[in-house]
């Protein structure tokens, strides 16, 4: 009896050690949300206080207050900018994911010559940055005229190979006997794809979508786009933030601002995060 009130009060001691070793890692993670809240709701003396302070004395609002005003007083009002950013990362969003999910189905499914070498293709097209192929990208986009457009916003990020790399990794782990069926029931492959693979793809599609809208929607793409009624609201916020010393506030308060949308689009849809994470592998 007392080595088994021994063995229960240490794990018990255990598990409160756990506990406090993930609170601890819990609130160092979310340090710079906090951070950046309380920045947002300094005025100017108290965010150029030295040493810098991590507590606001006199919360206001007048850094938003500003950001709204500043925008709003051009003759493109805030309202085009957030609707241009809502419009881009939908649309791109989801035509990433359909081309995405195409682009899966035969690598995953589909026995074909040269299939292993595309998909090593867009396994090694990971290693390359934004930044790389901004310039090659540019050239596409003016011989193609789509510069300053809609366009020029959008496509660059549906064909990205994240998507298809991540899909076809989770697809494959899909039994081939569910497909065999639907094949003998008549079921064409867009009909398999969509109604059959597609449904068991949630966790990873879900996934798929905080990726790509997060990225999408914190995007300025400001070298394509020069027409004002086009550029997006991260632009706009940046050229606020770029006036001046004055505006560092407002630079603050335009950062959460832009926190929102991820924030509700990952706290929506993080328990299937958590079973991608847990369930899908990485596998050639």
């Amino acid at each position: 009896m007392k080595k088994r009130g021994r063995l229960s009060r240490r794990r018990k001691q255990s598990s409160y050690g756990f506990l406090i070793v993930l609170l601890l890692l819990g609130a160092f993670m979310i340090l710079p949300f906090v951070y950046a809240i309380v920045q947002s709701l300094k005025p100017l003396e108290e965010i150029m206080v030295f040493p810098p302070r991590f507590y606001v004395v006199k919360p206001t609002l007048e850094n938003y207050v500003a950001m709204f005003r500043s925008a709003g007083g051009d003759w493109i009002p805030f309202g085009r900018y957030v609707v241009n950013s809502l419009f881009v990362t939908l649309a791109g969003t989801f035509l990433h994911v359909i081309v995405a999910l195409l682009a899966a189905f035969p690598l995953a499914k589909m026995k074909f010559r040269g299939s292993k070498v595309i998909f090593k293709i867009i396994t090694y097209s990971l290693l390359f940055s934004g930044t790389v192929t901004a310039f090659p990208q540019y050239i596409l986009m003016a011989n193609f005229r789509m510069i300053d457009s809609y366009t020029a916003l959008i496509l660059p990020s549906v064909a990205t190979p994240m998507g298809a790399f991540l899909l076809k990794n989770f697809m494959i782990q899909i039994p081939d006997t569910i497909m065999e069926a639907a094949r003998m029931d008549g079921a064409s492959n867009y009909r398999t794809l969509f109604q059959i693979v597609a449904p068991n793809l949630k966790p990873a599609v879900l996934t798929l979508i905080i990726l790509v809208s997060q990225g999408m929607w914190n995007g300025s793409n400001a070298s394509f786009v020069y027409t004002e009624k086009l550029k997006l609201l991260p632009t706009m916020l940046n050229q606020i933030v770029a006036s001046g010393t004055a505006r560092i506030g407002v630079g603050s308060a335009a950062a959460v601002f832009m926190m929102i949308l991820p924030l509700i689009v990952f706290v929506v849809s993080q328990s299937k995060i958590i079973e991608t994470m847990a369930f899908s592998g990485i596998k050639e």
